[in-house]
């Protein structure tokens, strides 16, 4: 399938979604990573960008850059866009847990938790305006569990929910060169594309660190087992990877079911037939 048809795709079963839950505007973590985006662009395309609204949760470890890049996406695309800091919240829960965890309110506890304090304004938003919440989930980190329950696996709808990281910046690449015949400058910015993608949960994160493989190694090797139907050590000699190292990544993909069961629904159009 063409990149222009996956991307069309994405953008007619979030539109179809907001109609048939009888939204008529939708509200958007933005965080300047690619995902969110990507994402906030296919609902301006969807609803219009007058019915979109974009909202800057930066935390403890938040850069300089992503709030300009999520700033200037907001700006490009015309739509309203608020800044609300979640580092009070977070240091408030800290205050409150730190005893609970130990005396120490670190690692996964921590990290987690600022995506849930995320997720708790923009929810707090859906319910005050009617705003539906769209979420930016990819199929690379949902196979792999790179998420956080009850955090960002939370919203209506997932419009890149059946697209692999690669696919995003596909999508994303594309989007911007159909942008620019009427704009003065990429609809995306072109940062965006080029910086690591960081949850920016702990100093100095970065995801292909957490994932253990580049976003393109892995996305080739999910493909070919759960699209193509490989068997996965024909898959990671393709890939050269360990075969050690592709059972992992198989089982981390088996342990994570559960928190697949919970996100949203996606587009249910098979992109890789």
């Amino acid at each position: 399938m063409e990149v222009r048809e996956k991307y069309e795709r994405c953008v007619a079963a979030l539109g179809d979604c907001a109609f048939r839950a009888g939204f008529s505007e939708a509200v958007i973590g933005l965080s300047g990573g690619i995902d969110s985006s990507v994402a906030a662009v296919m609902a301006c395309d969807a609803l219009g960008a007058e019915n979109v609204h974009g909202v800057l949760l930066p935390g403890p470890y938040s850069s300089d850059h992503s709030v300009s890049d999520a700033l200037t996406l907001a700006e490009g695309l015309g739509i309203d866009a608020r800044i609300l800091p979640i580092t009070g919240p977070f240091e408030a829960f800290s205050d409150l847990l730190t005893d609970a965890c130990g005396g120490s309110f670190s690692g996964l506890a921590s990290e987690n938790t600022q995506a849930r304090c995320r997720m708790v304004a923009l929810m707090a938003l859906s319910n005050r305006y009617g705003w539906m919440l769209v979420n930016t989930g990819n199929k690379s980190e949902a196979l792999m569990g790179y998420s956080t329950l009850y955090g960002d696996t939370a919203g209506a709808f997932a419009p890149l929910g059946g697209l692999y990281k690669t696919d995003v910046y596909a999508v994303g690449r594309y989007r911007n060169q159909v942008g620019l015949q009427t704009a003065s400058r990429p609809v995306i910015p072109e940062s965006v594309f080029l910086k690591p993608p960081s949850a920016e949960l702990a100093e100095g994160q970065h995801d292909e660190d957490s994932l253990g493989l580049p976003y393109a190694r892995l996305d080739s090797f999910l493909e070919r087992v759960y699209e193509r139907g490989e068997v996965p050590k024909r898959a990671a000699k393709a890939e050269n990877i360990p075969i050690e190292q592709a059972e992992q990544l198989i089982e981390r993909v088996k342990r994570n079911e559960f928190k697949r069961a919970c996100e949203p629904s996606f587009p249910a159009d098979r992109f890789y037939d």
